[in-house]
């Protein structure tokens, strides 16, 4: 079996994976799907802490933490799949990346419901901790980059100017086809540096 990395970036109640293989230098797409991490796609479930603001307190943590447990299952069932689909092509995927936000821990959910701008956040982390969850469920090691380094980072582990590289990642869609939005793009620029990581270790 040949060896991939996978890359995820996260919205609210999704997140788009994308799957890397081959030499470091010219890598190539072997999978790009969307990971469904809610099964009612509406605003009540892909924004739970907004959904949870306006409940009662004991009422809001019986409902994130249902949220939290139906997106667990769905990120693990979803990562499941895409594993036997692979495995049927010959690939294996060994490392992982995990786009991050701020990446400063949350306080309590007494807390987080008091601030705007906490609730935001932690509706992040919440569809992030699924796939760190579904990740480890399935011995799979993930590593967190923060997105807005991504694109630095990658320059300097890679040794290819910014530029360049972002010509390198829009055409590396074209095997795939499209969605190649900003979402596929950053998944398999952190696929990419796990990539790098695999054939160093």
């Amino acid at each position: 079996m040949e060896t991939a990395a996978l890359g995820f970036r996260v919205h609210s109640g999704w997140a788009a994976a994308v799957v890397l293989c081959g030499p470091l230098d010219a890598p190539f797409v072997v999978d790009g799907r969307k990971i469904q991490l809610v099964k009612t796609f509406t605003y009540t479930f892909r924004q739970p802490y907004h959904t949870a603001e306006k409940m009662p307190r004991q009422d809001a943590a019986k409902f994130i933490r249902g949220v939290q447990s139906e997106a667990k299952r769905l990120a693990l069932s979803a990562l499941r799949s895409l594993q036997t689909d692979l495995a049927r092509g010959d690939f294996k995927i060994v490392r992982g990346a995990l786009l991050l936000a701020s990446g400063r821990a949350l306080p309590a959910l007494e807390q987080i419901l008091a601030s705007h701008a906490l609730i935001h956040t932690a509706d992040g982390e919440l569809f992030r901790d699924s796939l760190r969850a579904a990740c480890a469920r399935c011995g799979l090691p993930v590593q967190g980059i923060r997105e807005k380094e991504l694109f630095e980072t990658a320059s300097k582990v890679l040794g290819i100017q910014p530029a360049i590289l972002k010509r390198r990642i829009a055409a590396l869609g074209k095997s795939l086809g499209p969605p190649w939005s900003q979402d596929e793009k950053f998944a398999a620029l952190g696929a990419w540096l796990s990539l790098s990581r695999q054939t160093v270790l």
